[in-house]
């Protein structure tokens, strides 16, 4: 799950960062340097207030030439394919804990994205809604 960022100065000095897919986001920073270091963090406490508000994520545009991108950290993006899922499959989370064969309470805990949940249960999960996740590892830019 990667979303364009929009870096524009500031009259203070600083940089802006804002999402055009989410209005919601933005951050700053003393340079681009910065805002794009916080701009995953920023963009993950916006994404959290959809689930929060049960709204359906907004979807990522394709990105255009030069554009900059920022990706969720792995566990959120994780966690955000499962809400997603539930939730453009009409899928509660009482039935997928059914489905789990756990308490829906579990399934409440899968979703924050404040909670660290092991890698195997978020697996589980998105197989349980006919996904598969998969883990790529490149070289740092």
């Amino acid at each position: 799950m990667r979303y364009r960022v929009a870096l524009e100065p500031a009259s203070n000095g600083t940089v802006i960062a804002t999402f055009p897919d989410v209005p919601e986001a933005h951050t700053a920073g003393n340079d681009e340097a910065q805002a794009l270091e916080r701009a995953p963090d920023a963009l993950e406490t916006a994404l959290a207030i959809y689930v929060d508000e049960r709204r359906d994520l907004p979807r990522p545009k394709r990105p255009r030439k030069g554009d900059w991108m920022v990706a969720l950290p792995p566990m959120a993006a994780a966690k955000l394919a499962i809400y997603q899922a539930m939730r453009d499959q009409g899928v509660t989370q009482v039935e997928l804990a059914g489905r789990l064969g756990c308490d829906p309470k579990d399934i409440r805990r899968l979703l924050d994205l404040m909670h660290n949940s092991r890698l195997d249960r978020l697996d589980s999960a998105l197989a349980a809604l006919g996904k598969r996740l998969q883990i790529e590892v490149r070289d740092a830019a």
